[in-house]
């Protein structure tokens, strides 16, 4: 079947020339090669003539089609993705010294990560574009989103994942029936061996690094929280940051939101990354080019050495008036539980980052107490237990016993009085 084009795509851009690229199956830019990302370019003008109907539709991500590279005539996948709900977190928000702080659970996605918004666009494109085999390199939920709305849409799915990848991420995998190459290496190394074997093998690169489409479903979460916040956006959107496609997707949606009227100002972003990794942190601060660095935290799905989407994270979070914050793996932990008791929301290390970068960043004062924040929660922390047991106390085992129950309570403090 021949889809027709994307009614509202008009050209792809590079965000490093400016050079004009006709819509198709590209990638980078014909110019500056793999430098050269490309952005996806619309008719806002017709857009905003939809408004309407936009607000009228099913409350998922697939409500902006226009916004999005997708044909007209192109079956949807069926799982529920996007318009995740945001919550107000009162008592999280008193402990970070915040007025005012919601979360936006992405961890409610179909594989239980904001990376599906990516996915469920990318497996759209291989088959518009006559692919039946698509592949991508992941630290783990980019890989899991795929082999779940492949199976969905019933494409074959090849995925690359580094060594240090968590069981219960490459469980989802298998599970949804991926065939999994574990390289015993780096993500970088997953992501040059699976660029390779795509141009090898003729699969489509679902690699939202430099997939121009991709950044297009992330952008889905941008464009929610503009729809539910309205005149009330917060102050702050913070985020954490790896590849920085999810910063940037974030932050587009959040300027196409204003462009159309559904928001009259667009909140600074606020990336996170960790101390372990953090090349594209000293990139915004030295104002020169990104240098890869090696890269070592425990929030593996923002472990990227080598970010291959630095520019177009840059150029949002400068737009925004927004900075950066670093932060370390004890504070990350101290996030997920904050984030799990305090907000109700158990999210991955990588999920709770930036919730962790928000309190160090009040504490510095870079946020303002009497500012609004809200924090993407972008993954669920079941898929990584292993960090979760690092971030938790221990379960007291006993005999079936009251009277030995009421001792070792009264032993921690946990009761008073005696039975």
């Amino acid at each position: 079947m021949e889809f027709q084009r994307p009614e509202f795509v008009t050209h792809l851009r590079c965000l490093l020339c400016g050079t004009t690229v006709e819509y198709g199956n590209v990638f980078t830019c014909p110019t500056c090669g793999v430098d050269g990302i490309l952005d996806v370019q619309y008719n806002y003008d017709a857009v905003s003539n939809r408004r309407s109907a936009i607000s009228g539709r099913p409350l998922n991500h697939w409500r902006y089609r226009e916004l999005l590279p997708v044909s007209s005539d192109s079956p949807l996948p069926f799982l529920h993705i996007g318009w995740t709900p945001v919550y107000d977190v009162p008592r999280l928000a008193e402990v970070l010294g915040l007025s005012k702080l919601f979360l936006k659970d992405d961890g409610r996605n179909p594989t239980n990560s904001f990376k599906d918004r990516a996915s469920s666009v990318g497996v759209i494109k291989a088959q518009e574009f006559g692919f039946t085999t698509i592949a991508c390199a992941s630290t783990g939920n980019a890989a899991s989103s795929l082999a779940g709305l492949s199976a969905a849409a019933g494409l074959r799915s090849f995925i690359f994942v580094p060594q240090r990848a968590p069981e219960p991420k490459i469980t989802q995998l298998l599970i949804f029936g991926a065939t999994v190459i574990r390289v015993q290496g780096t993500y970088e190394q997953a992501f040059d061996l699976c660029r390779d074997a795509c141009e090898l093998f003729g699969w489509y690169n679902r690699n939202s690094g430099t997939n121009p489409y991709l950044v297009e479903g992330k952008k889905t979460a941008g464009l929610e929280i503009g729809e539910q916040f309205g005149a009330a956006i917060p102050d702050w959107a913070v985020v954490s940051v790896g590849d920085g496609c999810t910063i940037s997707g974030i932050g587009k949606g959040l300027q196409e939101m204003k462009r159309l009227g559904f928001i009259n100002r667009v909140p600074r972003l606020l990336g996170v990354q960790a101390e372990g990794s953090r090349p594209l942190l000293d990139a915004f601060f030295s104002g020169k080019d990104l240098l890869p660095s090696p890269s070592n935290t425990i929030a593996d799905s923002i472990a990227v050495g080598t970010p291959r989407n630095w520019r177009r994270a840059i150029q949002q979070i400068t737009m925004s008036g927004g900075t950066m914050i670093a932060v370390s793996d004890d504070e990350i932990l101290d996030a997920m539980r904050l984030t799990a008791r305090l907000g109700g929301v158990f999210g991955e290390p990588a999920g709770v980052a930036g919730v962790a970068g928000l309190k160090k960043a009040v504490a510095a004062g870079i946020v303002k107490p009497d500012a609004s924040a809200v924090a993407v929660i972008t993954g669920n922390g079941l898929k990584d237990i292993a960090s979760a047991k690092k971030a938790v106390g221990q379960t007291i085992d006993i005999e079936p016993s009251i009277e030995v129950l009421a001792k070792r309570l009264r032993e921690q403090h946990l009761v008073k009085g005696s039975i």
